[in-house]
């Protein structure tokens, strides 16, 4: 899956929500605490389990999921969450935050923001109660869960405080692993934030999924994530080709730094630049990061 850039617009009315929430926090240090957000906003926040179900064993008093409105049976709220395999969810007219409690704690502090995104851009509220049309078409479902992420990754990484310090180092998973400390979020959610918005103008490309030497599968990459300044002058090339490229100069370590090299990547001309591609396992993902270093020299025979 490629990450989804937003409008212009879209990010500035999004960010403008953000700057409110973090201005009545006092503008604080990094880490962000999630418990002063929720305060401020008046949220509520608990747990379910899909072993367990008493929690959700609760009257939910108006909720639309496909065309089903939850109202005196809470159990349906329980099979929505085992069909799509929800880790989170956000119930707005209760302003309730509902979290898996199966979850490591570093991706819960994640989809904890990210409900919290739904719930401050103000759009969000009405297409989650909706079962309209639009709001129950793959593309605009796409939508609101980008708009969410970008809320989140604004709240987590502190707007522009977080730029400010990625751009202080070079485009490297060294400076990815020292931000993640600094900003207390996980490796792939700052590795996510550093390439959609660090080093404006350097074409960045990264990777996330399977290790490329122990795992093999269609399914090598989960995610493809672009900067904008590479999608506007290069396109991804295939996950065949992406898979080839990283599994040819990684280990077989089962943790850490896996390798790095020079890779061609062809742009949307046909003229050909080298990225300097580094991958890193963490145990559960393997993250690559490739950085648009220069044109590649051609020979010239004499």
């Amino acid at each position: 899956m490629h990450n989804v850039h937003l409008s212009k617009a879209t990010a500035a009315d999004i960010g403008r929500q953000v700057d409110k929430v973090l201005k009545g926090l006092g503008n604080p240090e990094p880490p962000l605490q999630l418990d002063d957000v929720r305060e401020l906003l008046r949220l509520d926040r608990g747990y379910y389990s899909t072993q367990d179900d008493s929690f959700l064993r609760e009257t939910v008093s108006r909720m639309r999921v496909a065309s089903k409105q939850i109202l005196e049976r809470p159990t349906l709220l329980l099979d929505v969450v085992r069909k799509f395999d929800l880790r989170a969810l956000y119930i707005p007219d209760r302003k309730r935050i509902l979290l898996d409690e199966a979850q490591p704690t570093a991706k819960q502090r994640w989809n904890e923001a990210h409900e919290i995104g739904h719930s401050i851009v103000p759009w969000h509220a009405d297409l989650m109660l909706g079962d309209n049309e639009q709001s129950l078409t793959p593309g605009c479902h796409a939508q609101i869960e980008a708009e969410a992420n970008f809320a989140a990754g604004q709240l987590l990484f502190l707007q522009d405080r977080f730029v400010t310090a990625a751009n202080d180092s070079g485009p490297t998973l060294d400076a990815v692993r020292a931000l993640k400390g600094d900003f207390g979020n996980t490796y792939t959610t700052t590795f996510w934030r550093f390439i959609e918005e660090a080093h404006a103008g350097t074409p960045m490309l990264g990777m996330i999924g399977k290790h490329p030497r122990r795992e093999r599968g269609p399914d090598a990459f989960r995610y493809i994530v672009e900067s904008p300044a590479f999608r506007a002058m290069f396109q991804v090339p295939s996950v065949d080709d992406l898979r080839v490229m990283v599994s040819g100069y990684c280990g077989m370590q089962r943790g850490g730094p896996l390798g790095d090299a020079d890779v061609p990547l062809i742009d949307r001309n046909g003229s050909k630049h080298i990225f300097r591609f580094e991958s890193f396992f963490n145990r559960y993902d393997c993250l690559t990061l490739g950085v648009y270093q220069r044109p590649h020299a051609l020979a010239v025979g004499f």
